[in-house]
């Protein structure tokens, strides 16, 4: 098995990669299919997997990996525990701006009261923002791919002047507070 390593691959002249993980593929096409479609001033390449570890086999062949989005339906327990299992094939430096958690489904009626807060928990455990998405519309899907293009463009390099590390801590909300602490000192 395979532990996806941030700094063990040279990046390629003016290409970005991203890899969307998550346990529903038809979300995961759909989402790459707009990142696709949208216009960039650099090549991008979409990677998708349902869980990780990847394939040992590929992994000459495998590029870099630029930014990687874990995506969690809001709708189902399934999803939230594959991302948390996969979280283990990650190297602890890509926790340094390049993960992203992104949420879907949360304007569902049969949304688990447990999912969000446990979302909210590992997000701030590994210091990776949530996003929420609505891939269910077009205009909900052309808005998150051009935020993750965005995304993708600075934690790749390609953006003079900015760096992965820093837009993580711009995006990145308080940490949730504990139970004993007076929230007014």
């Amino acid at each position: 098995m395979s532990v996806l390593k941030t700094f063990n691959k040279l990046p390629e002249l003016n290409t970005a990669n991203i890899m969307l993980v998550g346990s529903d593929v038809s979300d995961l096409e759909k989402l790459a299919r707009s990142i696709m479609e949208e216009n960039k001033s650099f090549n991008v390449n979409v990677r998708l997997a349902q869980s990780l570890p990847l394939p040992v086999e590929n992994e000459d062949s495998r590029p870099r990996i630029d930014l990687l989005v874990l995506m969690v339906n809001l709708r189902s327990s399934y999803s939230l525990s594959l991302a948390e299992s996969s979280l283990q094939y990650i190297d602890p430096h890509y926790f340094l701006g390049k993960v992203y958690f992104l949420a879907t489904g949360a304007r569902s009626s049969h949304l688990s009261s447990d999912l969000l807060p446990s979302l909210r928990l590992l997000s701030a455990s590994t210091r990776s923002p949530v996003l929420f998405a609505d891939l269910e519309s077009d205009s909900g899907r052309l808005t998150v791919a051009h935020r993750f293009l965005t995304l993708l463009k600075i934690a790749a390099g390609l953006e003079p002047g900015a760096s992965a590390l820093f837009l993580n801590t711009l995006l990145r909300g308080a940490p949730p507070p504990s139970t004993n602490e007076d929230p007014l000192n």
